[in-house]
């Protein structure tokens, strides 16, 4: 972590609102903002987060769904300890990998409402190989969505702009009969990041 990253960071107006409001993570206010225009979370929905850690999205899940809810937590990193009633569960797992699925099959013991993934790949430096990067993880969202997402359910995800986007909208086109692209007034004006809309799955 460079100073000047670090600097940037404390001057930076969501991270400070994360501190004060306690939440984990100033993308919290991605999923607040969201939500908020596109009513993605509504009581007592089941939502699985995909790559969770350190928690901002999950939290701002756990609001939403309220006590008949539930919340699954997917990172392999450590998720922070969350202040739920029994709604909250956290899975330490690579959610690329298919024994990660079978558990959350396992933990929602349904199909689920909402599958939500803010994940970001290591970073290289790399422009295209990050964007690729990204794009493969958007991809295993959308594969897992195939499996645990109810029909017309919705699915909101994170890949970074580049060539591998278009084909991307594409494949979830494909399975969603609403797909739009959207970037939150939270996220860095400089980011490569879009977050994917798609709503009314379509269960074959």
């Amino acid at each position: 972590m460079s100073k000047k990253w670090d600097n940037e960071r404390k001057r930076d107006e969501y991270h400070k609102k994360a501190k004060k409001e306690n939440y984990y993570s100033r993308a919290s206010y991605k999923l607040l903002q969201l939500n908020t225009k596109f009513r993605i979370i509504r009581k007592g929905d089941y939502v699985v987060d995909l790559g969770a850690a350190p928690g901002g999205w999950s939290q701002v899940a756990l609001e939403k769904v309220g006590e008949y809810g539930l919340v699954v937590g997917v990172d392999l990193e450590r998720i922070k300890p969350m202040e739920d009633d029994g709604t909250f569960v956290g899975i330490r797992g690579d959610f690329t990998d298919e024994d990660t699925l079978k558990r959350i099959e396992y933990v929602t013991g349904k199909k689920v409402d909402v599958i939500l993934s803010d994940a970001s790949p290591k970073l290289s430096g790399v422009k295209d190989i990050d964007q690729l990067r990204s794009v493969k993880l958007a991809e295993n969202a959308l594969k897992i969505s195939k499996s645990v997402l109810k029909n017309h359910g919705i699915l909101v995800i994170k890949a970074f702009q580049g060539e591998e986007f278009e084909n991307l909208l594409k494949k979830i086109k494909m399975e969603f009969k609403l797909v739009k692209t959207t970037k939150p007034p939270s996220s860095k004006k400089k980011s490569v990041e879009m977050y994917v809309l798609a709503r009314d799955f379509i269960r074959n």
